[in-house]
């Protein structure tokens, strides 16, 4: 099963658009991040698996494969948390999101599912604009600095 989802990263001062894509398969149980993550990144999936059954749902016990794209630029920090585990949760079907490609998420998952602020937040949304992004979901403590934007 396969789910896109969209985040951002900083790259200088720009916020740049990350594709997620999520391919959930039978085979060995795993989950791998690729895409050029930095450290932050990829402990990202301890915080994604345990997110997501503190808040409820079901972490494939499959082979989970995340793939960060642009490839040839480093993703750091961890912001894209949120996008991954809505990829992983539209890839199992255990969330529905219409219009998906003009959608971006951006947040850090604590291990209960809740959502903490991230940096950057306020370019991360400029470039979401500039991709023609209709929504942009960011923790609370980034709303204020993400609605400066906001038509």
């Amino acid at each position: 099963m396969y789910a896109k989802t969209f985040g951002a990263t900083i790259c200088g001062i720009y916020g740049v658009e990350i594709i997620v894509e999520v391919d959930v398969a039978n085979g060995l149980p795993g989950f791998e991040i690729v895409g050029l993550p930095d450290t932050a990144v990829r402990e990202s999936r301890e915080r994604v698996k345990a997110a997501i059954k503190n808040s409820g749902f079901h972490f494939p016990f499959t082979k989970v494969v995340v793939n960060l794209a642009p490839a040839n630029l480093k993703k750091d920090g961890s912001g894209l948390d949120l996008p991954i585990a809505m990829g992983i949760l539209l890839a199992t079907h255990q969330v529905e999101i219409r219009e998906i490609d003009n959608v971006m998420f951006v947040g850090e998952l604590a291990l209960d599912g809740s959502l903490r602020g991230v940096n950057g937040v306020l370019p991360m949304v400029l470039g979401a604009k500039e991709k023609s992004k209709l929504s942009v979901y960011v923790p609370a403590a980034n709303a204020g600095e993400g609605a400066l934007l906001a038509e």
